[in-house]
């Protein structure tokens, strides 16, 4: 038999949609107990290069993962003591420009053999698993997609003011040259 089954019904399951500012750091925590499973995920949507320094350290302040100046990344941990979790985005490699950040957080808690799970509930725990990664696979597209969509209508504007600026210089032109050619052809008198 397996010495621990995982409760696949997630501890919590959250999408937060933070604004990181410009030489600061949003750090946010979690109590767990060992053997729980933490899992964050997130993406930057907004805000310069679109990257952001994040860790998760554990009870003890030592760093459990780490990415510097990324714009999408996940970390998975499972806890090897009692105790409150913290994970930062920080943004303080940034002196101008505040970040928007998208994350989740997903939490399974450990259960020991002692309870015994049907197989019924197993498949259940393991539905409820895949569910939550596919939910977080639909942020990430959206998140995606709304900075595509942006990139995509910043482009239009600039394309139409871009062409509203030709066609007032090719009129400008053409009527400068209007009346250039138009004075060769009058005829100058001397009285």
């Amino acid at each position: 038999m397996w010495l621990a089954l995982l409760l696949a019904l997630p501890l919590l399951v959250s999408g937060h949609m933070i604004e990181v500012p410009a030489s600061k750091k949003e750090c946010f925590f979690e109590d767990l107990h060992v053997n729980d499973k933490m899992t964050v995920t997130y993406q930057v949507g907004g805000g310069g290069h679109l990257d952001i320094d994040f860790w998760l350290a554990g009870p003890d302040g030592i760093a459990l993962g780490k990415h510097i100046k990324q714009s999408t990344g996940t970390v998975s941990i499972t806890a090897k003591q009692d105790g409150r979790y913290e994970y930062c985005f920080s943004n303080q490699m940034s002196t101008v420009v505040d970040k928007m950040v998208s994350f989740n957080v997903h939490g399974v808690i450990y259960v020991d053999d002692e309870d015994i799970v049907s197989p019924i509930e197993r498949e259940i725990r393991a539905l409820s698993h895949g569910l939550a990664a596919v939910k977080d696979e639909q942020e990430y597209i959206v998140v995606r997609e709304r900075t595509h969509r942006n990139t995509a209508e910043s482009t239009n504007d600039r394309v139409k003011w871009w062409s509203i600026l030709q066609a007032v210089v090719l009129f400008s032109v053409v009527a400068w040259q209007v009346y250039y050619l138009k004075s060769f052809f009058e005829v100058k008198r001397a009285f």
